[in-house]
């Protein structure tokens, strides 16, 4: 009978797998998936918007959870269509410290992926800016300046933390997804911790791409250093300190290491100690 779902060792295997894939990815592959990764979180944010316009005017709490159900569509695409993510390729770590790939090769990865990822959903806010979804004075412009100017107004500590935390979900939901073995059950593993980071109104360095570069490309007053100094610098930091660290760190810990000790030991408990005679002359 198949396996329907994976137990957390094996998920940790499995990341680790991925992450050996990842870095061993051409510069050309990082840069197209990391282009199209960038894009279609745009497609979830700009839907988010959408359905969210004039639901404040009922309830918020509402408004957000209608919000955060169509908002995992972006990453849905990215992990079962394709797509290279900088929040979900944090996970790579794990494959550093089991020493299966290098610093150097993580750092490229995230560096290119990074950048390709702030064009692509850069350039879907512009997109849909350009084809005249929020002009002023509509719902959906309204509702993206509220969202671009509490977002610039929160600290840098603030933005930090709720960045760990939102990571802390985003690569919990990666690794939920490597332990489904079908698209329904990667569906849904997608589904309910991302609406928990809407719902806990997390900050996600790449969906910051969308959100502050909308504003700003229909009209809002932010330069582009302002809009990297007091967001997406913080939130991403936070993002990998939540992403690259706590959650491969304790994962590493709990589960890698102890295989790789349990291995250790068979091995010398399968070896057979024969002693060596020496004849002895006189």
């Amino acid at each position: 009978m198949d396996k329907k779902i994976l137990t957390p060792p094996e998920i940790a295997q499995a990341i680790v797998g991925a992450g050996i894939k990842k870095a061993n990815l051409s510069t050309t592959q990082m840069e197209l998936l990391g282009l199209f990764a960038g894009m279609f979180i745009g497609f979830g944010a700009h839907a988010y918007i959408s359905v969210m316009q004039t639901l404040k005017h009922i309830d918020v709490g509402l408004m957000k959870l209608i919000g955060g159900a169509v908002f995992p569509v972006g990453l849905m695409l990215v992990i079962m269509a394709g797509g290279e993510l900088f929040t979900g390729n944090c996970l790579m770590t794990l494959a550093l410290m089991d020493k299966k790939i290098t610093l150097k090769q993580m750092l490229k990865n995230w560096a290119i992926v990074y950048a390709t990822n702030c064009i692509g959903i850069a350039t879907m806010a512009l997109l849909v800016v350009k084809t005249g979804y929020y002009n002023v004075g509509d719902p959906m412009y309204d509702l993206a300046m509220s969202i671009a100017s509490g977002k610039m107004a929160l600290d840098f500590t603030t933005i930090f933390l709720r960045g760990v935390l939102c990571n802390i979900l985003v690569v919990l939901t990666v690794w939920m997804v490597a332990g489904a073995q079908d698209m329904i059950s990667k569906i849904f593993a997608c589904w309910f911790p991302i609406v928990v980071f809407i719902l806990g109104g997390f900050e996600h360095s790449i969906a910051n791409m969308f959100f502050l570069p909308l504003a700003k490309f229909a009209g809002a007053d932010m330069t582009w250093v302002e809009i990297f100094t007091k967001n997406i610098i913080p939130s991403t930091l936070g993002n990998i300190v939540g992403g690259a660290i706590i959650v491969p760190v304790v994962y590493y810990f709990a589960y890698i290491l102890p295989s790789k000790n349990e291995q250790e030991s068979a091995k010398l408990s399968s070896e057979v100690y024969v002693p060596i005679t020496k004849k002895v002359t006189q």
